[in-house]
């Protein structure tokens, strides 16, 4: 075996992470000769407190930034005289991959490529250790007695494993191709402290703790190995000294546990009954049933597993019992299927406790390569709200729907500003995201028509102009910053046809394209809501015939047909703002993207609305019918009706209440006391 080798600067990305923070506070605490960079970009699953018992060290420098900036990785090898790269920054959960693999090909790979080239171009490493996934393997036979060896082909089953998969070509074309001293691991399943808890584990141990139900993928008969991170850590330790040159080594244990079984022992740490607190869920799209790795290659380096399964479960228990805020809100993090923060440059963001003054560590933000200081910490006196991971932009102060959004936030404590651009001035939105520097933008902003769409059949190039160019602009600004932009649109670009009857329950799905073209207002919400699908940091909700328990305003379509003298009698889905609107803001908090009908499931008519207003407000109110041929003589625009599908939005969130019970339950009991 050759002699051990002796790094002396080590690149580690993704460092504030899980199990790279484990590797980098192990090596300073092991090898104070060793100079640790540490490159990461604070994604929704890093922090930078992992890395609490390395921050005070000399031999220790935090950077901020991103793999994906040719010229950070550059400007950090060339000026940190980097010899070693251990690169563990990646996109690893599964269910996100599911949701918007695009982001795990843009980290996974791309990154890893742009690392690799950096490598070449300086031609001063010694070491690159790439660390990759025993998924890359796929599914291993539920009766085979010996695990997938270095050299098994890799047939990866999920949108992860292939990017992961990908990565390693890479790795390995630029060891056969360039000559760089390449190194690759694959790992089974790894537990312990600091574990962000979408993963099984840590989130499970957070329910259980909580007293809540814990949900299992399928029947739970999956398969898997886990092994505590100081052990593996000690094994990344390992391959970086006795490691031979391109090699790969599988980091694994022969001790499997179903999944069933894992929830079965942390209900029994928690003393939970586990009929009534294991609950079975809907399965992934694809979910290998077993992972079984063969590791004597690296046990004949000299790692071997020390921690005993009962031991590292209670170790992890008690961290998480005594750290129960480690992440801050993580509620998203805790739903059976996960989508956490899966839109570009979201990130983790800096506050008190992350907080390091040693001149030992600095940020750097990409990809300007300019550098400050971290901020002071904050003192014990900061509110919640300032100590809110998220802060909105909101647009359309002086409209109904943007004016209720900033109630909401006042509320809830979400730091928040309304934008001062207006939405055709891309250096206006520039300028604001600048100032405000938020996690999220919601657009209320738009024109509906003064005072009702009939106006915008005499202003269209006014309507263009802020409906669409503007809508437009904004996207694009949100995603030239990495921002999620949650856009409140209509659903008035369908109408029933023969694929979706009156009356029928057959509702619109967000797949399907508008078939209404009867208002110029319509003609532009359906034109940009196309438009907007190009863009993947978008969230489009189509509002229907908004209703709120505010029944003076003007838009408020209670308002607005109670005012009539005559209407016509057609249901039609619609937005009980009162219950949706938080669960919007709660859309914004799991970054949830797409197209969303955001409506209550169920629709109703004109009469029976009229009908609930005469029982719970007005008692003598009257009120008379016509058809769409008579109201067409009064109005300029066709006005659009349909039923929308609201199963997507259900699905996300159970708890929604069917269009009438909210109804009854936001609208008009609140306002039945009031008259009493």
């Amino acid at each position: 075996m050759a002699s051990p080798y002796n790094p002396k600067n080590i690149l580690i990305t993704g460092a504030a992470g899980f199990i790279a923070s484990h590797v980098c506070n192990r090596l300073i605490r092991n090898y104070p000769q060793y100079n640790i960079i540490v490159l990461d970009k604070l994604d929704y699953c890093s922090n930078l407190k992992n890395l609490n018992p390395s921050r005070e060290s000399p031999n220790f420098k935090f950077i901020r930034g991103d793999i994906a900036s040719a010229d950070l990785v550059n400007f950090i090898l060339v000026t940190e005289s980097i010899d070693t790269i251990m690169h563990f920054a990646a996109q690893t959960h599964v269910d996100n991959s599911f949701g918007n693999s695009f982001e795990f090909t843009k980290n996974n790979i791309y990154g890893t490529h742009v690392l690799l080239e950096a490598c070449k171009v300086t031609g001063q490493i010694r070491r690159f250790i790439h660390v990759s996934t025993d998924e890359v393997y796929g599914e291993t036979d539920q009766d085979a007695v010996v695990g997938n060896h270095e050299a098994s082909q890799l047939l990866p089953t999920n949108p992860y494993s292939a990017t992961k998969a990908g990565a390693e070509m890479l790795v390995m074309a630029y060891g056969r191709s360039y000559g760089l001293p390449v190194i690759t691991t694959r790992g089974n399943n790894v537990y312990g402290p600091n574990q962000f808890p979408e993963k099984m584990i840590p989130k499970f141990l957070l329910l259980a703790k909580s007293g809540k139900t814990l949900p299992i993928h399928g029947d739970g008969s999956n398969v898997r190995s886990y092994l505590y991170c100081e052990d593996v850590a000690e094994a990344f330790e390992v391959i970086l000294h006795k490691g031979e040159v391109g090699h790969v080594y599988n980091i694994g244990t022969k001790k499997e546990r179903r999944v069933i079984d894992v929830a079965k022992e942390i209900c029994k740490l928690f003393n939970m009954n586990q009929d009534k607190s294991i609950k079975f869920v809907e399965n992934r799209p694809f979910n290998d049933q077993r992972y079984f790795l063969d590791d004597e290659k690296l046990k004949n380096l000299g790692w071997s597993e020390q921690t005993p399964w009962e031991e590292g479960l209670r170790k992890t228990m008690e961290w998480y019992v005594s750290n129960p805020d480690w992440w801050g809100d993580v509620s998203g993090a805790l739903l059976p299927h996960p989508r956490m923060l899966m839109i570009p440059g979201i990130e983790r963001q800096f506050d008190g406790p992350d907080v390091n003054n040693s001149a030992a560590s600095f940020v750097v933000n990409s990809p300007r390569l300019k550098t400050s200081a971290f901020q002071e910490p904050k003192s014990d006196s900061t509110s919640a709200a300032e100590k809110s991971s998220m802060k909105f932009l909101i647009y359309g102060r002086t409209g109904w729907i943007g004016g209720l959004l900033g109630k909401i936030c006042e509320k809830r404590g979400i730091p928040f500003e309304y934008g001062r651009g207006r939405l055709e001035n891309r250096s206006s939105l520039m300028a604001d995201i600048q100032n405000v520097k938020p996690t999220h933008v919601l657009n209320a902003a738009g024109l509906t028509g003064r005072p009702n769409i009939d106006w915008c059949e005499t202003h269209k190039p006014e309507t263009i102009r802020v409906n669409v160019a503007g809508t437009l602009t904004l996207a694009d600004v949100c995603r030239e910053h990495g921002l999620l932009m949650m856009n409140y649109a209509t659903g008035c670009i369908f109408e029933y046809d023969d694929a979706h009857p009156l009356g029928s329950g057959i509702g619109f799905k967000e797949e399907d394209k508008p078939n209404f073209a009867g208002s110029f207002y319509s003609k532009t919400k359906a034109m940009v809501e196309e438009l907007l699908k190009e863009y993947d940091n978008v969230c489009t909700l189509r509002v229907r015939m908004p209703i709120s328990s505010d029944l003076t305003n003007p838009r408020n379509f209670i308002k607005k047909i109670s005012g009539y003298n005559k209407v016509v009698n057609i249901p039609n889905s619609m937005t009980i703002l009162d219950e949706l609107l938080p669960i919007s803001v709660e859309m914004a908090k799991r970054n949830l993207s797409g197209i969303w009908n955001f409506t209550n499931p169920g629709a109703l008519s004109h009469n029976e609305i009229l009908e609930m207003y005469k029982s719970y407000i007005d008692p003598s109110f009257e009120w008379a019918n016509f058809t769409l041929e008579e109201q067409a003589k009064v109005i300029v625009a066709a006005r659009s009706n349909n039923e929308m599908d609201a199963s997507k939005l259900k699905k996300e969130f159970p708890e929604m209440l069917p269009l009438k019970e909210s109804l009854i339950k936001y609208v008009f009991e609140p306002n039945k006391k009031a008259t009493k």
